[in-house]
């Protein structure tokens, strides 16, 4: 709906119609010389009475769009829900070389670690409608992809923009732990949870796990980890076939030690389908906050009035101007004409 922010402006529509109506004194004044009635037929033509109402037919529309600009008619749009206490969660992405393996299925095909993390995480995410979502992704190091937000969308297009190898090939676990603490908002009315995702073992970065958990208890962060990959695999080789264990450098027992000592819990996701009961359990373990406020965003229409407005006084310029030309030319070839 419509909605006016000044809506007292409309009382100045009739103004002209006042100035018009009153009574004007009418002057009097002696032609300096006499004119030949072709002449004056030919420049009084302009001022005949169809042109002078069709003249102030286009100066009301313009005051009318005038006004009507000046009242600030503003578009309110569908009301939408702004959360009023939720959590704020940030999620940790392991980009590292082994995220490559081709250990889950995914719609009937066999895919990378890190392509069933984007459909099902992005679905995940899609859920989260009242969080404040970030986004790290680490391997040699950490680095914030995207900041806390309530821009679900943004989030999840970052993640799917994601490639291996972008940040390197080695697991910075206690990195991406430390940034996460310190990108979390001191708020007292939200819960702090991050969203530990990776299927190694920390092997880079500057601060250790034990340091960054140290972080993370002290500033009340309950941390969720899941351990990411199959437990057995067929590889093919010139050999023939034998069945490894892609998950051999996946460190569990450090995983579930960060989960234990912030209050979260430890997953493990050896398929894509224990990663879909995962990310469902988390919906009831950290529920979406419900208690909502409602607003409706407000669009400027105030512009559209102005803007035609002035397109009309200028093509009533370009016309008039263009007349009043005409009407010269044609004075000036009759003089010619007589002389």
């Amino acid at each position: 709906m419509i909605h006016f922010d000044f809506i007292w402006a409309l009382v100045a529509l009739p103004l002209p119609l006042l100035v018009y109506w009153l009574p004007a004194k009418k002057q009097v004044q002696a032609a300096p010389l006499r004119m030949p009635t072709i002449i004056k037929s030919v420049q009084t033509q302009e001022f005949a009475p169809r042109k002078k109402k069709t003249s102030l037919f286009i100066l009301s529309i313009i005051w009318c769009l005038l006004v009507v600009a000046s009242t600030q008619p503003q578009w309110l749009g569908e009301a939408v829900n702004v959360p009023t206490e939720g959590r704020e969660m940030m999620i940790a992405v392991d980009l590292s070389g082994s995220m490559q393996v081709e250990d889950m299925t995914l719609n009937g095909r066999s895919v990378n670690r890190l392509d069933m993390l984007k459909v099902l995480l992005g679905e995940f995410i899609e859920r989260r409608s009242g969080d404040r979502l970030g986004l790290i992704l680490f391997g040699d190091d950490a680095y914030m992809q995207t900041p806390m937000t309530f821009d679900r969308k943004t989030v999840q297009q970052m993640l799917d923009e994601t490639v291996l190898g972008l940040v390197g090939k080695q697991t910075a676990i206690g990195d991406a732990i430390a940034l996460a603490v310190k990108r979390f908002d001191e708020k007292k009315d939200s819960n702090r949870v991050l969203l530990l995702l990776t299927d190694g073992q920390n092997t880079a970065g500057k601060i250790t796990p034990e340091q960054a958990l140290e972080l993370a208890v002290a500033k009340d962060i309950t941390i969720y980890t899941i351990g990411i990959g199959a437990d057995v695999m067929i590889q093919n080789s010139l050999f023939g076939s034998r069945r490894v264990n892609p998950s051999s450098e996946l460190d569990e027992e450090s995983l579930q030690r960060i989960a234990d000592e912030t209050g979260g819990y430890y997953f493990r996701a050896r398929a894509s389908e224990d990663m879909s009961k995962i990310y469902q359990l988390l919906d009831e373990l950290e529920p979406v906050e419900q208690e909502q406020q409602q607003m409706r965003p407000l669009t400027a229409l105030f512009y559209w009035p102005l803007g035609l407005a002035l397109l009309i006084s200028l093509l009533a310029l370009i016309f008039y101007s263009t007349s009043n030309n005409q009407t010269v030319f044609n004075r000036n070839k009759f003089m010619g004409a007589k002389h």
